[in-house]
């Protein structure tokens, strides 16, 4: 991955590019996916007033919150999703490490990573069937996780 740098003063550097990403699972290359969206974390925000001082609210930091992941994809013949779902519905969910990896507007080099540790899918969306439309079959996985890290 490039080493990033600070831009210089009075030089324009171009946003990435959503488009271009792909994901790994237990480091092996899962596909290429339509859409990726929900990736975020909160802290809870923990109020107090001191004694004495009944006009100020202190705060602190509690624990924190991973938001769901959705990975949108279209239909192939691979049941890899699939049957890690399947897994889970099971009783049986099997955590893995999975990394969203942002691409060069090339589609070639990795410019960014999220480390999802310990995810499990626990919701997966078939693809709406329709024979009027002309569309891609795409279906949906839903992931959750213990922990975050920007790569």
């Amino acid at each position: 991955m490039p080493e990033e740098t600070g831009a210089q003063p009075g030089t324009f550097v171009e946003p990435y590019r959503s488009y271009n990403f792909k994901l790994e699972i237990d480091g092996i290359t899962a596909g290429h996916f339509t859409e990726c969206s929900g990736l975020g974390a909160k802290v809870e925000v923990i109020k107090y007033r001191e004694a004495g001082q009944s006009q100020i609210v202190h705060t602190l930091p509690g624990p924190v919150d991973y938001a769901f992941v959705t990975l949108r994809y279209g239909v192939t013949v691979s049941r890899e999703l699939w049957d890690w779902f399947l897994r889970s519905v099971e009783g049986q969910a099997e955590r893995k490490n999975v990394s969203i990896i942002m691409l060069d507007s090339a589609g070639v080099q990795e410019v960014m990573r999220w480390n999802l540790l310990d995810a499990w899918p626990y919701e997966w969306r078939g693809a709406p069937l329709d024979a009027l439309a002309r569309t891609v079959a795409i279906e949906s996985v839903h992931l959750a996780f213990n922990r975050l890290e920007r790569g």
